[in-house]
């Protein structure tokens, strides 16, 4: 079992960067694919990047490509996403998941974390 908790949101101006972290408790941390995905308001949840456990595969949506970096420390139980040139439409609370199957579904969620992006 994993329990996740997002941090590192925040108010940041168009073209500014912000790191996100995911950090998980329980030993079980690197047995997990994790994944970023946010929610705008009046929006469902969409798919923003996903690392394997082992950190060898990775995969962004269309829209972050080139902006967003997922990456992980086992050791730490933590993942992150870096986003930089950061647009007003990335505005939204961004959630990690952790999943047991790479592309299956996700098995655990933290609570989220608020981004806002002024232009």
């Amino acid at each position: 079992q994993a329990q996740l908790v997002e941090s590192g949101g925040g108010l940041v101006q168009a073209g500014g960067s912000l790191r996100l972290s995911c950090a998980a408790s329980g030993r079980t941390f690197s047995l997990y694919h994790i994944g970023w995905f946010r929610q705008a308001p009046g929006k469902g949840r969409e798919f923003v990047a996903t690392i394997r456990r082992s950190s060898d595969s990775t995969y962004y949506t269309d829209s972050v490509k080139g902006r967003f970096t997922i990456s992980r420390d086992n050791a730490k139980r933590t993942v992150y996403l870096q986003m930089n040139s950061l647009k007003p439409e990335d505005t939204a609370v961004y959630y990690c998941g952790a999943a047991s199957n790479w592309g299956g579904e996700y098995d655990y969620w933290g609570p989220g974390t608020r981004v806002t992006v002024s232009s």
